[in-house]
Order: C-alpha cells, then sequence, then structure tokens
C-alpha cells in the first residue's frame, strides 16, 4: 500500500466518522412535525406515542419505526414519513374507513373497519351493514379474532347491492350470510371466491322472484340452492 492510499484511505474515514458526527448533532434530529390527514385521533397523543417528539435523528428515522408505534390506534391503518432535511418530518396517515357497524357487549353501537377493529361509537341511524356474531359464547369483541370474516365481507361489498345488506352473520365457524332488506338471506360459507359469489347474488336478486324469509345459498357460486322461510 503506498502512502497516498494510506493518507486516501485516512481521509475517507475521517471525513466519514465526522459527517455521522454532524448527522447526530441537534441540528440533524426532529425538531418539526406536521400531520396530514388526521382527523378521528387525538394529534398531541398521536405525537407523544410515534416517539417524534423525543427528537430522534433524521438519518436513522424510518417509517417502519413510526408505523409500529401508531398500531394502538384504531383509526391509524398505515402511515407515510416524508422528510423534509435538516429536521422537518411530515407523517401523512392513511385513516381506517368503516365498512360496517356492531353493538358491543354493553350494545353500544361502534364502527367496524375491514379488519374487524373497534373504531368507536357510531350513531344509531349509521347507513352501514351492521355484523353479527353467532354463537353460544358471544366473544367480548368477536370481529377481529373468531367472527374477523364478517368484517371482511362487509368490506368487500359490491356497490352493485351493498345497499340492500342489512346484516352480515358469521358464526364460530366462520361462515358467512347475508341478511337483505327485503328481508331474504343469502349464506356464502366461507370467504373464499367472493367476487363469484357477489355475481350469483347479483343475478339472483336482478332475475329471480324471491318471498320474505328465503334462503339461497351460493356457498358453490354455479350450484344455487333456494330454501324457503324455516316452518314456525
Amino acid at each position: 500500500m503506498t502512502k497516498a492510499t494510506l493518507i486516501g484511505g485516512v481521509l475517507v474515514t475521517v471525513m466519514a466518522l465526522g459527517g455521522q458526527w454532524l448527522l447526530h448533532r441537534s441540528y440533524f434530529r426532529v425538531q418539526h412535525v406536521t400531520f396530514i390527514g388526521l382527523k378521528h385521533e387525538s394529534s398531541a397523543q398521536v405525537l407523544a406515542a410515534s416517539g417524534l417528539a423525543l427528537h430522534p435523528t433524521m438519518v436513522g428515522l424510518g417509517t417502519a419505526s413510526v408505523a409500529h408505534n401508531l398500531e394502538r390506534f384504531a383509526w391509524i391503518d398505515g402511515v407515510t414519513l416524508i422528510k423534509r432535511w435538516p429536521n422537518s418530518v411530515e407523517v401523512r396517515v392513511h385513516e381506517s374507513a368503516p365498512v360496517a357497524v356492531a353493538f358491543d357487549p354493553h350494545h353500544v353501537l361502534r364502527y367496524v373497519d375491514r379488519r374487524g377493529r373497534d373504531l368507536g361509537r357510531a350513531p344509531l341511524n349509521a347507513n352501514l351493514p351492521t355484523l353479527e356474531y353467532v354463537s353460544p359464547a358471544r366473544a367480548t369483541w368477536p370481529f377481529e379474532h373468531a367472527g374477523r370474516n364478517a368484517a371482511l365481507v362487509a368490506s368487500e361489498l359490491p356497490r352493485a347491492f351493498s345497499a340492500q345488506v342489512s346484516v352480515v352473520s358469521v358464526n364460530w365457524h366462520g361462515i358467512v350470510s347475508l341478511k337483505m332488506t327485503t328481508p331474504v338471506s343469502f349464506i356464502l360459507g366461507l370467504p373464499t371466491q367472493l367476487q363469484a359469489k357477489f355475481v350469483a347474488i347479483a343475478s339472483v336478486i336482478a332475475h329471480s322472484t324471491l318471498g320474505p324469509g328465503d334462503v339461497v345459498d351460493v356457498t358453490v357460486p354455479g350450484e344455487l340452492a333456494v330454501s324457503g322461510p324455516s316452518p314456525r
């Protein structure tokens, strides 16, 4: 190794270490935070939970760590972090959207997102389908666990007939049924082949004459079965 090469290597190392030292000074730590799209959660609480109020270094800051810190907020579905050097951060919040409502154990109506999470209190006139968990022993809040299939189906309902769905019902086996406003019911089974099942439902609604209490089984989309109301 020549003397020039050695000196060059030392200079590069010194510059790199000096750069790292500089980037960890207070001037390059987070000083200003702006939240965009935050509507349902307290900005002060979100800031405190995010870790950004602790003035982390800009160079070491990543979206994943901030998103992880904010997972406990039901309305926050994800975030995008934009660094504005030398010390400002813009956090773009992607909020959850309610896809249904459900009653909690105290019979208070709550908004529910696609993952089955409780988003908070909803008005009784909320224009969304109601989730129903049918089980001998009702869980405290089943829609993130045994009843999560109901939230999934509610989030996928097509515009063609979503307004006609009154209740999305699920049992402890994960079998989903739709109770319509007519009132007619459709048994979907497990939430597989949903698009094919929705096409079958739309076709039945458009081309069949159904009576109150009729039940249409679309578990196998190409083999529909229609039964009348159960005898009383």
